[in-house]
């Protein structure tokens, strides 16, 4: 039994009605690498069920304190069901890209059931005209609410039910699983007084970090080391939401992205990607006749965990605003902006300290975090105080190929989620996929602020181009 973080509860407590709190990713395998050319779906169960000791997510469901008087537990799922998680669909035809991600994001807009294992995986067949895709290969469409992982630690999931190699065979004897008694509501009021008891250490521990981040932020602020976004823009992204969503996702090829950023002194290859996504969502914004006359601002997840906690799960992350300077019209220049605001919004990041917003989330009781959430979805805050028009988030794909169940990887891309007055999310992915290095930039968008995501990616494609070809020009 373990209790959630309050990063952890933080997630499960915003989710509201419309708005689930779960990330995701798409997968496609091409099954002629298999050891016959073909992979069953059986086979993909078996799959699961031989790899499942591999990570607690997979068989684990919530448990709540009575009274919500402390952070829910995770506790083993007795009646776990694996062919509940591990489900089999079609695309009808023709099977292409478009129906793939309207497929995918009406999956996305559905809730998971908060009483069972949180995560679902969709084997998905009939991508016969998606191009560029072998025939016969299936998609992989996985989702698990943010409670349980982030980021970085859903890599690790990812990687749990696939292989380093074709031919890898799972073990002819899976290892039996008894579930480990779920505790009474009496055990769970005992545990709530005594992590009552830590409470004044925690606040005290609290205070501690606090007045010396006020300090350095004070002196950064003083040597002009921190950019201050005062003024941010009101878009169709950041009104009222609704419940349905689009996906899409472009690919680029890492090598013409580490050139372009290679043409602006310090850059990085994430100052790249916010450079393009900057000059995508003001050519989107302009299309509609909106064009904000100040800069656009993302909020990017930073992992705060040291060489210790590499195999830690839950959520570890903290966030930083970066000045997208959408409003620099020359490519290049934007980027060397772009990469100037980021270095300044790390510095006032690590002023503050990458820890202390996980240190007041556990300090934070689980009353406290869930009447702050339900105050912000009901009164429309999020929908009237602009803090960012976008989250950015880079999701480090796998190193080295991937099989499932002999099927080779050859695309992925990640999904997240839309918050009340954050209705577009950019997740970028680095992988590698066949002999070359890909970075993918995909997006999950409220429909109502996103009708055509086709244009979108369209923009996106445009401003990679218009970003290349300043880098070139002397």
């Amino acid at each position: 039994m373990q209790q959630l973080s309050g990063q952890d509860a933080m997630f499960l407590h915003m989710e509201s009605k419309g708005f689930p709190m779960h990330i995701g990713g798409v997968s496609i395998y091409d099954q002629s690498t298999a050891p016959h050319g073909t992979v069953r779906f059986k086979d993909i169960l078996n799959t699961f069920a031989s790899r499942l000791d591999r990570s607690p997510i997979f068989r684990r469901r919530l448990q709540r304190v009575p009274m919500g008087l402390d952070q829910p537990y995770w506790v083993d799922d007795e009646n776990f069901d694996l062919e509940f998680h591990v489900r089999h669909i079609a695309l009808p035809k023709p099977g292409d890209w478009r129906q793939l991600c309207i497929q995918v994001a009406r999956l996305h807009a559905r809730p998971l059931d908060l009483s069972r294992p949180l995560w679902e995986a969709y084997v998905i067949e009939g991508l016969d005209n998606v191009e560029g895709v072998p025939a016969g290969s299936f998609a992989l469409y996985l989702k698990v609410h943010h409670c349980a992982m982030d980021g970085a630690s859903g890599t690790q999931f990812f990687a749990s039910f696939n292989d380093l190699t074709a031919d890898a065979k799972n073990p002819s004897d899976i290892a039996d699983w008894q579930p480990k008694k779920r505790p009474s509501g009496r055990e769970l009021l005992a545990k709530t007084y005594r992590n009552s008891l830590n409470k004044p250490a925690q606040y005290l521990k609290l205070a501690k970090e606090i007045i010396p981040a006020y300090k350095r932020i004070q002196e950064g602020n003083k040597e002009d080391r921190f950019e201050t976004i005062e003024e941010k823009a009101s878009t169709r992204f950041n009104g009222k939401l609704s419940p349905h969503r689009v996906v899409d996702a472009v690919s680029f090829d890492f090598e013409e992205i580490r050139n372009i950023k290679n043409a602006v002194e310090g850059a990085t290859i994430n100052d790249t990607v916010l450079t393009i996504i900057s000059g995508a969502m003001h050519s989107y914004l302009e299309s509609k006749g909106e064009t904000p006359e100040v800069d656009l601002v993302a909020a990017c997840p930073i992992d705060v965990r040291d060489d210790t906690e590499q195999d830690a799960g839950g959520n570890m992350i903290s966030l930083m605003n970066v000045n997208l300077c959408s409003t620099t019209t020359n490519p290049k220049q934007r980027l060397a902006n772009v990469h100037e605001s980021a270095v300044k919004s790390k510095a006032y990041a690590e002023a503050l300290g990458h820890r202390i917003g996980l240190d007041v989330t556990d300090t934070l009781g689980s009353y406290l975090q869930s009447g702050l959430m339900q105050l912000v979805n009901k009164s429309g805050l999020a929908e009237t105080n602009v803090m960012q028009n976008t989250v950015v988030t880079n999701v480090p794909g796998a190193p080295c190929q991937l099989y499932l169940a002999g099927a080779q990887v050859i695309d992925s891309f990640g999904i997240g989620p839309i918050a009340p007055g954050m209705g577009i999310f950019h997740t970028v992915t680095s992988a590698v996929m066949g002999k070359k290095g890909k970075i993918i930039i995909a997006f999950t968008a409220c429909r109502d602020a996103v009708p055509d995501p086709d244009h979108y990616a369209d923009c996106i494609r445009q401003s990679f181009t218009s970003l290349k070809s300043s880098c070139k020009s002397k």
